[in-house]
Order: C-alpha cells, then sequence, then structure tokens
C-alpha cells in the first residue's frame, strides 16, 4: 500500500485542466490551416493536383474542404508562394457540413444544442462508437478521451456498450457496405432523442477512400449528423474540444 502511495504522489496530477486554460499541444499538430490569399497564384493549380482526396478547389479563390481533407501537407509542400500552412489550433468541429469549407472564410464552429436538447444531455452523455471499417486511427483517439489524461467523464461524457444505453453514436470509418446495415442498426436501436457525431474525413466523406464501390462516402447522406470532427484522425483534444461545444461547455 505505501508503494502504491508513493507512486501515486511521485506521478503527481496526470489530467489536463482543458477547458479552463488553453491545451497543451505539439508544435507538428496539423490543425486549422491558414490561407494567405494575397500570397496566392491562383492560376498555378499546384495544391488542386497535390490533394489525394480533391479537398482543394478553386471557385473564385481557393477552398479547403476539411471534411476531405487528410492533413497530409502534400498542399503546403508543393506551394510555391507559401500561402498555404497548417497551424496547431486543434479547433475543428462544426456542426454543419458546409461550414468545413475555408479559405475565403474563417471556420464556423460548432455551437450548442437547442435549449430542449441541452435540457435532455447537457448533464450527461453516452456514446456508443460505432467502427464503420475505419482503420482504428480515429477508433484510438476517441479510445483515449477515457484515460486519466483526458477523463471524459468528468464532464459527464461516457462511451457505452449498448446503443440502447446511449443517447447517440460517434461515427468513425467510410461506412463501408458490410458495416452499413450494422451502422443503420445500431443507430434505430438509440432511444430519441439521439445525436450522431461524425469523427474523422472517412465518416465525414469517405477520406482516402472515397467513390471506392465498397463504401458509402461516410455517414453524411445516410445519417442526420449533428457534429462534424475532421482530421484523418482528429488529435483526442480536437474530439473533446467538438464534444464540449455541443454541450455549451466551450464558446470561444
Amino acid at each position: 500500500m505505501l508503494s502504491i502511495l508513493r507512486a501515486r504522489w511521485q506521478q503527481g496530477h496526470r489530467t489536463i485542466s482543458y477547458p479552463d486554460s488553453a491545451p497543451l499541444v505539439p508544435d507538428r499538430l496539423r490543425g486549422l490551416p491558414a490561407f494567405r490569399a494575397d500570397l496566392c497564384r491562383q492560376k498555378c493549380a499546384a495544391c488542386i493536383e497535390a490533394c489525394p482526396t480533391e479537398a482543394i478547389t478553386n471557385q473564385d479563390g481557393i477552398r479547403i474542404d476539411l471534411g476531405r481533407c487528410i492533413f497530409c501537407n502534400a498542399c503546403v509542400e508543393v506551394c510555391p508562394s507559401g500561402a498555404l500552412n497548417f497551424t496547431n489550433d486543434h479547433r475543428l468541429a462544426v456542426r454543419r457540413r458546409e461550414h468545413l469549407t475555408v479559405g475565403q472564410r474563417e471556420i464556423e464552429l460548432a455551437a450548442e444544442l437547442n435549449s430542449e436538447m441541452m435540457r435532455i444531455f447537457g448533464r450527461s452523455l453516452k456514446l456508443r462508437q460505432v467502427s464503420s471499417g475505419g482503420c482504428n486511427g480515429c477508433e484510438v483517439d476517441v479510445n483515449v478521451l477515457t484515460t486519466v489524461v483526458f477523463d471524459l467523464s468528468r464532464f459527464g461524457i461516457n462511451i457505452v456498450a449498448s446503443p440502447r444505453h446511449a443517447d447517440g453514436l460517434i461515427v468513425t470509418g467510410p461506412i463501408t457496405t458490410n458495416m452499413k446495415l450494422a451502422t443503420l442498426k445500431t443507430y434505430a436501436a438509440v432511444p430519441a432523442p439521439k445525436l450522431v457525431i461524425a469523427v474523422g474525413a472517412c465518416a465525414i466523406s469517405g477520406g482516402v477512400y472515397r467513390d471506392h464501390p465498397e463504401q458509402n462516402n461516410g455517414i453524411t447522406d445516410i445519417l442526420p449528423v449533428n457534429l462534424y470532427i475532421p482530421g484523418c484522425p482528429p488529435h483526442p483534444i480536437t474530439i473533446l474540444d467538438g464534444l464540449l461545444r455541443l454541450l455549451g461547455r466551450v464558446k470561444k
């Protein structure tokens, strides 16, 4: 017992203080992209050609679809003028699919649920995670939120084993043909009212598997989505930030 107490004292307090203070994220984190329109040579199209998921388009100016972006940095590497760069801003979650398109406008971060949904879910939110053909990257980062470092349960948010005990789904993966029915059945088993949270590029748009015949380009056209958290995979703090914004715990 003494050795256990000694080890606990030596380890100290491990849980991060976010959202009471800014999170400590690594410098190498690729977060919200920054675009300098004044530096962009729009006719060169180097970034568009380099993007493996066709996330970058030129429609009256360069636009980046974060729902397709896998944050691979290929666009930054080929940009001849330095107009594109990835910051380490972890804040990426939005409420509507169209809000993931950035470039000429700033990202519109997720707003909290309406008053009735906040009354129901604001203090206790139980989520069932569904891996619909993912590579396990997003799944791992969701799982990390349950560790002592992030301690998701301190916010009243828990990952549960049964959809019948859940208030909503966290969906990862591009929704493969083999997993589509299982995903729909899991959603049907969740009692109403319920939420759907799409985590990662695959769940939002199909990611690197987009338009492959054995998957469904994510969950967006299959179920109503309440929160989009882009990334490949998104950092755990990005996922946590999105969940807290949905519950009105973070507003800036």
